[in-house]
């Protein structure tokens, strides 16, 4: 199961990366320095936010199937109200370019969503382990 969820992980932030790469050099030819700064900001959020999902799942996961899925819904929930912080906190500054900030992390959202889909697909990992006692 984790050797799975690593290899969902590493296809999904080599994507990620990729794709934040290009919006960083979109944004920085569109927004000059601001641009720039915005679409780092951006990324810094999207790898900050999805590191922490990495991170609590990984350690829960080797806990139980359970223990996995409530670090989950609670970091899923702990990060939302964190964003809206970050939001608040950020949403005044004139120091970076805040459409810039939402286009990259948007974009990045996705590209993640759509790797950890298209591989967790081609990989067809069971929904269900047989424990190997052979009761039916």
């Amino acid at each position: 199961m984790m050797a799975t969820y690593g290899r969902v992980v590493r296809r999904s932030a080599a994507l990620t990366g990729a794709v934040a790469a290009v919006c960083v050099a979109v944004c920085a030819a569109l927004g000059g320095a601001k641009g720039l700064y915005g679409a780092l900001i951006g990324v810094a959020i999207v790898t900050a936010f999805f590191g922490i999902s990495v991170l609590v799942v990984g350690r829960a996961a080797k806990i139980s199937p359970q223990v996995m899925m409530a670090a989950a819904m609670i970091s899923y929930v702990v990060k939302i109200i964190g964003f809206a912080i970050v939001v608040i906190l950020l949403g005044k500054s004139t120091a970076f370019n805040g459409r810039m900030l939402g286009f990259t992390a948007i974009i990045c959202i996705l590209a993640w969503g759509v790797a950890e889909v298209v591989t967790t697909i081609k990989l067809k990992i069971p929904y269900v382990e047989p424990d190997g006692s052979g009761k039916a």
